[in-house]
C-alpha cells in the first residue's frame, strides 16, 4: 500500500517538478543559465558583517543535499534505470534550477526575523506572507517535522551505522552513543553552531570526493568518450519506448530530485538565514548549488561506477551503496572501501545536522517566540530518533518519507507558480541597479 501510494505521489510531483520547471525557465529567460550573475554574486559583499553570510547559508542547504543519495541514488538509478539515467538527472538539475532560484528569492523576500543577526524563512513563510495561506503553511511545517525530525534524521544515522558494519566490527551501542554525542554538541549550539560546522564540513567532504573521482577518471581516461557515448545513447533507447526509454527518464529525474532537493522547497529554509537581503544574487547562489549536488557530487559516482565493471557482478536486494562501494574498491582495492566509508559518515552527519535545522525552522513557525521549553524538547526527540535510527530497519521508514517529501513538492510548486510575478519583478529591479 505505501509503496503504491509512494508511486502515484511521486507521478504527481514529478509532472510538477519537470511541466513547471520548464514554464519557469521559459518565464525567467532561461536564468538559471546565468554563469557571469553566478560569478558576480559570489563577488559581492554580504549586507550584514555579523550575520549570515549568503555562502554559509549555501553551505547549510548543500549539507541536507549532498547525502546518502548522492552516493547510494545514483548507483540505484543505473542499477533501476540503466546508464542513460545519469543523463536525465543532468537534465532535470538544469531545469528544476529555475524552482531553487524562485525559492530561494521569495524566501529571502518573505523571511522573518528570528534571534541575533539570524532569520528564519522558506515555504510556510512565503505561503503566509505572500498568499496569505497561513494553514497551508502550516501543512507544510508539519509535514517536513514529520519527514525530517520523524524519519530522515533515523536514516541516516542508521546508514553510518551500515557503514560501520561493512569496515569494522563495532557494537551498534557505542556508534549510535558517538553519534548522538556528536549531533547534541551541535544543535544544542543553536543555528549559528549548525552553519560554522556546515561551513567547514561541505567544503572540505567536496573537495575530498570529487578530488578522489577525479584521479579515478584520469586513470580510466581512454574509457571516458565510451561512458559519455553510452550515457547519451542509452538515455535516448527510443526502439523500445515504454519498456526502455520512459523508465530510464523517470528514474533519472527522480533520483536527479532526490539528491539535489530543487522543487521541494527545504532548501530555501535553509537559505533563509543568511542577514544579506539581496534575494536575487542569493537565488544565483542557490542555483551554484543544485549544479554542485548533480554536477559535481552525483556525476562524480556515476564516472567511478561506469569505469568499473559493475556489470558483472550480481547484487541482491540493493540499496546503492554496495555498488560503490564495489567500483571504489576495483578502482583503488580496499582503500576504496574506506574513501566510501568516511564519505558516508561525513554526508549523513552533515545531512543530520541540516534536517534537524528544518525541523526547528518549521516549528518556530509555529510560534512569534518559541519557548524554549519547546525548543529543548524538538532537540532531545531529533537525538531520540538519531538513536532508534541506528538500530531500526530504514527501509520502511524510507517509503514513508518518500511519501511526505512528495507532499513537499506537491504543495511547494503550485505556490511557486502562484508568486511568480514577485520573483520576475524582483529580477526586473536587480537588473536595473546593475
Amino acid at each position: 500500500m505505501i509503496i503504491l501510494l509512494n508511486k502515484f505521489c511521486w507521478a504527481i510531483a514529478t509532472a510538477l517538478i519537470v511541466l513547471l520547471g520548464i514554464y519557469f525557465t521559459w518565464k525567467l529567460k532561461g536564468i538559471q543559465f546565468n554563469v557571469r550573475a553566478m560569478i558576480e554574486s559570489f563577488k559581492k559583499k554580504k549586507g550584514d558583517k555579523n550575520g549570515i553570510s549568503p555562502v554559509s547559508s549555501l553551505m547549510m542547504v548543500l549539507a541536507g543535499r549532498i547525502g546518502v543519495g548522492s552516493i547510494a541514488g545514483v548507483a540505484l538509478a543505473i542499477y533501476i534505470g540503466g546508464v542513460g539515467s545519469v543523463f536525465w538527472m543532468w537534465v532535470i538539475a538544469f531545469v528544476a534550477a529555475s524552482s531553487t532560484f524562485i525559492e530561494t528569492v521569495l524566501g529571502i523576500k518573505y523571511k522573518e526575523h528570528d534571534e541575533g543577526d539570524i532569520y528564519k524563512g522558506g515555504p510556510s513563510y512565503y505561503m503566509k506572507n505572500g498568499l496569505g495561506l497561513k494553514k497551508l503553511g502550516s501543512i507544510y511545517a508539519i509535514i517536513v517535522l514529520i519527514a525530517y525530525i520523524g524519519g530522515f534524521l533515523g536514516i541516516q544515522s542508521n546508514t553510518i551505522v551500515k557503514s560501520f558494519d561493512s569496515i569494522f566490527p563495532v557494537p551498534t551501542i557505542v556508534i549510535a552513543t558517538i553519534i548522538c554525542f556528536s549531533t547534541a554538541i551541535v544543535i544544542f549550539g543553536g543555528v549559528s553552531k549548525i552553519v560554522n560546522v556546515t561551513n567547514k564540513l561541505v567544503p572540505i567532504m567536496t573537495i575530498l570526493y570529487v578530488g578522489i573521482a577525479f584521479i579515478i577518471v584520469l586513470k580510466n581516461i581512454s574509457l571516458f568518450p565510451t561512458v559519455l557515448l553510452t550515457i547519451f545513447k542509452d538515455a535516448f533507447h527510443i526502439k523500445s519506448f515504454l519498456s526502455a526509454f520512459l523508465p530510464t527518464m523517470i528514474v533519472g529525474i527522480q533520483r536527479g530530485i532526490f539528491s539535489n532537493e530543487a522543487g521541494l522547497g527545504t532548501g530555501s529554509l535553509a537559505s533563509s538565514t543568511t542577514s544579506d537581503t539581496d534575494a536575487v544574487r542569493n537565488g544565483f547562489i542557490q542555483v551554484v548549488g543544485i549544479y554542485i549536488t548533480t554536477l559535481l557530487i552525483c556525476t562524480s559516482t556515476a564516472f567511478v561506477i561506469l569505469t568499473s565493471d559493475y556489470y558483472v557482478v550480481s547484487f541482491h536486494d540493493i540499496n546503492g551503496i554496495e555498488m560503490t562501494q564495489y567500483a571504489f574498491t576495483y578502482h583503488l582495492g580496499n582503500l576504496g572501501n574506506y574513501i566510501v566509508f568516511g564519505s558516508i559518515i561525513l554526508f549523513s552527519f552533515s545531512t543530520i545536522l541540516t534536517g534537524y535545522y528544518y525541523g526547528e525552522s518549521c516549528l518556530k513557525y509555529f510560534f512569534s517566540k518559541l519557548h524554549p521549553k519547546l525548543l529543548f524538547l524538538l532537540k532531545i526527540s531529533a537525538i531520540l530518533v538519531v538513536f532508534l535510527g541506528c538500530f531500526l530497519s530504514p527501509s520502511i521508514l524510507w517509503n514513508l518519507v518518500d511519501v511526505f517529501v512528495a507532499f513537499l513538492a506537491m504543495i511547494n510548486m503550485p505556490i511557486l507558480y502562484f508568486l511568480l510575478q514577485d520573483v520576475i519583478n524582483a529580477c526586473d529591479d536587480y537588473h536595473k541597479k546593475l
